[in-house]
């Protein structure tokens, strides 16, 4: 959906939503819902004889669902509350516990988890996982669900249970397990839930950026996690550093504490240590006693299978590749998935070049040593032919089991494995194989409309449910082939008016699709939960002042029933509001602070006072054009003005700022602020071109333009050794200085930054030739003979000042081409087109500084010359500014000198760039034997040549 469109709709839904909302029992809302009047098609909501219903609605940020024993159902907030409804019928939550307090709810931050006690409500916990607004062991709040410095804000995360007395918790909060230290705003403690042997299980993420390649060298200050190896304060770097996203692989890490970040762990529901069955419940370290599995990035979401026990995580990857983990054997040894140094089934690029010790030792280990993906999608592919789900930017955010025996669905859904992607809005379906296991070439899509799914559960009646976090609704799929559910249609005349006011219902455009079906209308014209009339059409007279939500609920023969809800509003109109700053032309710097301010006006013109004012702030990342998904930043409420801290994210995004006012008669109305961030372009270029480099996890081929939002924390990383064609090159120096994977903060302006490198060592032939090369090498000119050489396609011998020894023979003479080669045979042909080495073809016996289709014009020449004295000397050839074939322009200069000790060089002048052929992407650079069976080729048609670099050939010593 574009960003207008997606406005439209949130404020839309603003209007309809934050009023009370009447919502019918398990048959409800079969078709498209109302909001203000008007119908909300749910498109490609499920397939055909599925309706996705809308359980519950006017809930704030909802992330996780529950359902307990005796019907009711839970409902946990991102902000912290705790809302139970006394079952799927009622449509008034209760508040059970207020964690606002001790919760940070900033960005991805907030209460996650949510479970019951299996014997709820006789064992009265319910337990919940969230990011705390403190670090490890302190208090809170701390930031008060803000930051005021990007990136610097250290918090943590907690498990714990609370004690249910009725429909409110009673008694204070039991602390389980505190961990998780957490120095960027995401990836911190992820699900829980029970098992069938009554342990508590639960995941936890990296607490790692999302944007940049961490390894824990940012923060004010640095390394705030105290991270191996160093403290709070100490500089983490390469190959050494096991912070940021590496906390991954802490249970690898012996010598230090362990901590639980991207682990799978296993606990006593009662006091939080580590059941004596584990497989590490050996180890001296408690934590490392908690794991089951590690090397996980953000399993947000996770599940069992209801037959096996086994666990499937949904783990959100980052630049490429999202994946579903299976963990067949939850008691044997913690497998390990990777993360960071693996994403998917292949190393992750961002962290391979950072050569990370961590990382590296496990690329060197057995196979076996990292468990892959039991499937993984690409960010840029469809999950499912046809599934109409936006590619791009990905995030799994919700994975359920169907039961294999029972249930309502078809049969082909037994056993199957529902999963969810909360950035494509989707639901696909994975179904069982012959084995029983999820079969990956079986996945086919389920919705389209799933909205900011951030759960799935299978309910008590064996129905999905679906958690949409940015629509505020608790929403399920049912099933009836046989009988489909009628499609309730209100229209009210009028719909606004003073008071008394006298209102006519018709609900006559209500249908059912099937034939013969009779519907009985039910009228409830205060939304109150009680139904006042029955009959196709009715009227009410309202005669105090508000805002009302009428609803109408049509049911079949077979009880099949829908609903629809329009809004009455007596004496009064949703009121205006408006943002005064900052306006929508502003642009924003990673790290700006930001003031906002804003005003709503009644209709009458009479002030909404602030308390009724309510703010939120969100990050629109947009990985595609047409594909952008929903960060939540911060809210405010009951405030006119305020601040914040431009967030930290990668581009392509852009914040937007809604403010929500809510007049005297109960109607509320929205206005947003698009917001754009500044941006710039780091330039990437590498000596030689077209090597890689990596920017922020992304290898680029230099030179590469690549955009950044001004002040983003960006990593930027030279790997080496790295080929290009068959030369090898490793990492010299950045034109900025620093390490060779280093942090920068992208700067104002468009900046580039080079990375030069070297000649890797161990560049060798069969014969025993070595190659490498010297930067800063002098160019000097020979000027002592020229050569009769001119035009196209010419060659001339050459006597040799002394006996030149070259693959074990000794050589008097030799042949100059025009073509930038020199051969101790007559060549016989002109070489116009250069060839791979070795080659049998001719020329051999050959040296390449610049094999390639060359002219010498009249400003051109080929010369000679002889330096020092025996058994010292050297032989020099200098092709002086001869043109490119089919260029006017494009010419360059080089030479070769042939020493009497054999060693062989290659110097170059001229290389401008202006064309990659100047820097050899069309030329071969290189020796061979007199055979052309033996050669050692420095590049073949890659652009590596520089200017001031000699390429070097040293003969084997016992020569």
């Amino acid at each position: 959906m574009s960003g207008s469109g997606l406005r439209a709709l949130r404020a839309g839904l603003a209007v309809a939503l934050v009023v009370p909302v009447a919502v019918a029992g398990p048959t409800v809302s079969a078709g498209p819902a109302t909001v203000g009047g008007a119908a909300v098609a749910l498109a490609g909501a499920a397939p055909a004889g599925f309706t996705q219903q809308v359980v519950f609605a006017g809930l704030t940020r909802p992330t996780k669902l529950a359902f307990a024993p005796d019907g009711r159902v839970f409902v946990a907030e991102k902000s912290g509350l705790i809302k139970v409804f006394r079952g799927l019928a009622d449509p008034v939550a209760t508040v059970f516990a207020d964690l606002r307090t001790q919760v940070y709810d900033y960005k991805d931050l907030g209460l996650i988890g949510l479970t019951l006690a299996p014997t709820f409500p006789d064992d009265p916990w319910v337990y919940v996982s969230y990011s705390y607004d403190g670090v490890i062991g302190g208090s809170a709040p701390t930031y008060r669900d803000t930051c005021p410095a990007a990136g610097s804000c250290v918090s943590s995360a907690r498990i714990s249970r609370l004690r249910a007395d009725g429909d409110a918790m009673t008694g204070t909060e039991h602390v389980l397990v505190h961990d998780w230290c957490t120095q960027i705003e995401s990836h911190s403690v992820g699900d829980l839930a029970f098992g069938r042997d009554g342990a508590l299980y639960a995941t936890g993420g990296d607490g790692a950026s999302g944007t940049f390649v961490d390894y824990g060298q940012t923060g004010n200050p640095v390394n705030p996690c105290g991270d191996p190896p160093g403290p709070v304060g100490a500089a983490l770097a390469p190959p050494s550093a096991e912070g940021g996203a590496l906390r991954s692989q802490d249970l690898r890490t012996p010598d230090d504490p362990t901590g639980l970040s991207g682990t799978f762990i296993r606990i006593n529901p009662v006091t939080g240590a580590a059941l004596p069955d584990n497989p590490l419940a050996h180890s001296a370290d408690p934590n490392a006693r908690r794991i089951l599995a590690y090397g996980l990035r953000n399993p947000y979401r996770w599940t069992f299978h209801p037959d096996s026990g086994e666990v499937w995580f949904g783990d959100v990857g980052w630049r490429d590749h999202e994946e579903i983990d299976r963990l067949a054997h939850p008691g044997g040894p913690p497998p390990n998935y990777g993360w960071p140094c693996y994403e998917g089934n292949v190393k992750q690029g961002g962290y391979r070049v950072a050569r990370l010790g961590l990382c590296d030792s496990l690329y060197s280990a057995p196979p076996d040593a990292v468990t892959p993906p039991y499937y993984s999608y690409s960010h840029s592919q469809q999950v499912a032919t046809g599934d109409g789900c936006p590619a791009g930017g990905s995030s799994p955010s919700g994975l359920a089991f169907y039961p294999a025996t029972g249930g309502g669905y078809p049969a082909g859904y037994r056993g199957a494995l529902f999963f969810a992607d909360y950035a494509r809005r989707c639901v696909w379906l994975m179904r069982a194989g012959s084995d029983g296991l999820p079969d990956p070439t079986s996945v086919q899509p389920f919705s389209s409309a799933a909205g900011g799914v951030v759960d799935l559960q299978i309910g008590p009646e064996r129905d999905l449910y679906l958690v949409d976090l940015t629509g505020g609704t608790v929403r399920r799929f049912h099933f009836d082939a046989a009988d489909q559910p009628p499609r309730a249609v209100v229209r009210a005349t009028p719909e606004e008016g003073n008071a008394p006011l006298e209102v006519l219902f018709d609900g006559s455009a209500s249908t059912d699709a099937d034939p013969g079906d009779i519907l009985r209308h039910e009228w409830d014209f205060t939304g109150d939960g009680s139904f006042d009339a029955t009959g196709v059409t009715a009227s009410h007279t309202y005669r105090s002042t508000g805002t009302y939500s009428a609803r109408l609920r049509v049911t079949d023969l077979a009880g099949r029933s829908d609903t629809a809800t329009i809004q009455i509003r007596v004496g009064t109109s949703a009121p205006r509001p408006v943002i005064t700053s900052p306006l929508g032309t502003a642009k924003w710097s990673v790290g700006q602070q930001i003031t906002f301010s804003g005003r709503a006006t009644e209709a009458g013109g009479a002030p909404v006072p602030a308390d009724r004012l309510e703010w939120q702030l969100i990050n629109r990342h947009c990985p595609t054009v047409d594909n952008c998904h929903t960060h939540t930043v911060q809210h405010w409420t009951g405030v006119a003005a305020g601040a914040f801290v431009a967030p930290d994210h990668e581009y392509p995004s852009y914040l937007e700022l809604t403010l929500t006012a809510t007049g005297s008669g109960g109607l509320s109305a929205s206005t947003t602020t698009r917001l754009d961030p500044r941006w710039t372009r780091l330039n990437m270029v590498s000596n030689p071109s077209g090597l890689e480099v990596n920017v922020d996890g992304v290898s680029y081929t230099t030179p590469a333009a690549v955009k950044v939002v001004v002040g983003a924390t960006t990593t930027m990383s030279a790997p080496g050794p790295q080929s290009a064609g068959v030369a090898e090159f490793v990492f010299d120096n950045w034109s900025n200085g620093g390490a060779q994977t280093q942090v920068v903060i992208a700067p104002p302006a468009a900046t580039t930054y080079t990375a030069t490198f070297a000649t890797a060592p161990g560049c060798r032939d069969s014969a025993g030739y070595t190659c490498t090369s010297v930067v800063g090498a002098a160019y000097q000119p020979a000027d002592q003979a020229v050569l009769p050489l001119t035009g196209d396609d010419a060659r001339t011998p050459v006597d040799l000042p002394f006996p030149v020894l070259f693959y074990g023979r000794r050589y008097e003479r030799a042949w100059v081409s025009t073509n930038g080669f020199l051969s101790f045979q007559d060549p016989g042909l002109p070489g116009a087109i250069n060839a791979g080495l070795p080659d049998a073809g001719l020329p051999n016996a050959a040296v390449h500084p610049f094999w390639d289709d060359l002219v010498v014009r009249a400003d051109s020449s080929v010369r000679s010359a002889v330096r020092g004295s025996a058994p010292n000397r050297e032989f020099v050839v200098e092709w002086r500014d001869v043109y490119l074939y089919g260029s006017s322009t494009a010419k360059i200069s080089f030479q070769l000198s042939l020493a009497e000790s054999g060693r062989i060089t290659f110097n170059y002048a001229g290389l401008t760039g202006t064309s990659l052929r100047e820097l050899g992407s069309g030329a071969t650079v290189g020796i061979e034997d007199g055979t052309g069976g033996v050669a050692l080729a420095y590049s073949v048609n890659h652009a590596v040549l520089v200017d001031g670099r000699a390429v070097v050939f040293n003969p084997p010593p016992d020569r």
